[in-house]
């Protein structure tokens, strides 16, 4: 289905676009085999103040769900999850508290993907800058090393209070997984992809057992920013993505 026809089903559906590149991104977390189950969550704030956003329904599976499945909460509602269709409860508590919280993200994405997690389960999370993938991140991340159990409201609104600085855009999220965050669902998502294959490159590395070659952290920053600054890559990244769930006849955007 092309953009048009696809807003054109959907006349009195809000945030259509957003919706779209929401549920392209959630068919690529599970065809990368980012995803877990039905388990995780992205979600997407579509208010300046962030306080009302989409996220995907409860326990649905990656690789289901349509831009017309996508919730639509106000994270000052405290009736939520007594809704009929009520998001998941871990859910709600994780993304509700970051939508209250940081403004400034504009989009959550969490997951468990395995070379994230495994580094969030290392005594020392951290990720040093050994390639260009991992220098994306020097200085643009937070290890929370309070796990509390699973994501409910207080264990949510705990991870949000770690996330005030706009440009630390990644937690990893220690004993847990990762939350990446981003000001589109094309930033976020790209993020999220290179964020996994950093974390890949640095637990292959050390598999090696060899000593590794990092960059200084003059390097490492001005790596970082150079990507920062690369014009366009995520948003060619996504349209490229969407362009091929679109050739291969995808429902993702109906």
């Amino acid at each position: 289905m092309t953009q048009t026809a696809s807003i054109a089903a959907h006349p009195n559906m809000s945030h259509w676009q957003e919706r779209v590149d929401l549920a392209a991104a959630f068919r690529w977390t599970e065809r990368l085999n980012f995803h877990e189950a039905v388990a995780n969550h992205f979600s997407f704030a579509v208010n300046e103040d962030g306080t009302r956003f989409l996220m995907n329904p409860n326990q649905m599976h990656f690789r289901r769900i349509k831009a017309s499945d996508l919730l639509l909460l106000d994270a000052n509602d405290p009736d939520t999850l007594d809704m009929p269709g009520a998001p998941d409860p871990t859910a709600w508590g994780l993304h509700g508290s970051i939508h209250r919280r940081c403004p400034h993200h504009r989009c959550a994405m969490h997951v468990h993907s395995i070379h994230a997690t495994v580094l969030a389960s290392l005594a020392d999370s951290t990720l040093p800058p050994i390639d260009q993938n991992t220098a994306t991140f020097f200085n643009r991340y937070v290890v929370d090393e309070h796990f509390g159990g699973l994501a409910f409201e207080d264990e949510g609104e705990r991870c949000a209070a770690a996330l005030q600085d706009p440009k630390k855009k990644v937690m990893i999220m220690g004993n847990h997984g990762v939350m990446v965050l981003g000001d589109s669902v094309a930033d976020t998502f790209n993020r999220l992809y290179y964020f996994e294959r950093a974390a890949e490159t640095y637990i292959r590395a050390l598999q090696t057992g060899r000593p590794l070659r990092v960059l200084s952290d003059d390097i490492a920053e001005k790596t970082a920013r150079e990507l920062e600054d690369y014009p366009g890559q995520a948003e060619r990244h996504m349209a490229e993505l969407k362009a091929i769930l679109d050739e291969e006849g995808s429902n993702y955007s109906s």
